[in-house]
């Protein structure tokens, strides 16, 4: 007797594959076109099949922009969960945190700039759970700047708001990134973590006395 491996059958995969190859193609449209001005039809039309293929995968167009709503988001909580498993000292987690999730930002680029266009059609509920994981990721982030507050590695006064601040300049990327652009995503990612730098760790304090000149 054949003992099946454990694992997603063949048929979850094809099912999952489809449903991202509809969710891509309607994040193309939505990028392009806006929420409003992409309809079923179009998205169909483009992945040449029927409506009614659509329907069998999503019940409608908000939950296609609910799936990639959730993209970026869960994406990056999954890396800021690997990035906490490591050990070392809390600056260099938190720029290993900075690299991963701007390189995710920067792969589904559309995803990310239709998710925060587009927030206002998505279904209040679906909307909220969204908000609720972004904030999960802001106080996990938060974690690492604490313990870093805490040794004296950083000189952080509110946590959770520049780990909020920390996230917007990440994801603010995803608006003005242009593949071949002046800046390449290495030496965006740099300057990320050299603004970051200066946010979150101590500064040198001037010598006292003297106006800071040494004694002669």
């Amino acid at each position: 007797m054949t003992v099946p491996r454990p694992g997603k059958s063949l048929k979850a995969e094809l099912a999952l594959f489809k449903r991202r190859r509809i969710r891509d193609e309607a994040s193309h449209l939505f990028f392009r076109f806006g929420y409003e001005g992409a309809t079923i039809d179009a998205i169909a039309e483009q992945l040449q099949v029927t409506k009614p293929f659509i329907y069998s995968y999503y019940k409608n167009k908000g939950e296609i922009l609910y799936d990639i709503a959730e993209v970026g988001i869960t994406l990056s909580l999954e890396a800021l969960e690997e990035c906490l498993l490591t050990k070392g000292a809390s600056w260099d987690q938190l720029k290993l945190v900075v690299d991963q999730v701007a390189r995710i930002i920067i792969e589904n680029q559309e995803h990310i700039v239709v998710y925060q266009r587009e927030e206002k059609n998505l279904d209040p509920a679906l909307a909220r759970q969204v908000r609720e994981k972004r904030s999960l990721f802001d106080h996990r982030l938060a974690e690492i700047l604490i313990q870093g507050h805490s040794n004296g590695q950083f000189d952080v006064e509110d946590p959770v708001l520049t780990a909020t601040t920390i996230g917007g300049m990440m994801s603010w990327v995803a608006f003005w990134y242009q593949p071949g652009g002046r800046w390449s995503e290495a030496e965006i990612i740099t300057h990320l973590i050299r603004s970051i730098e200066r946010l979150v760790l101590p500064r040198p304090r001037p010598a006292s006395g003297n106006g800071g000149k040494a004694k002669q």
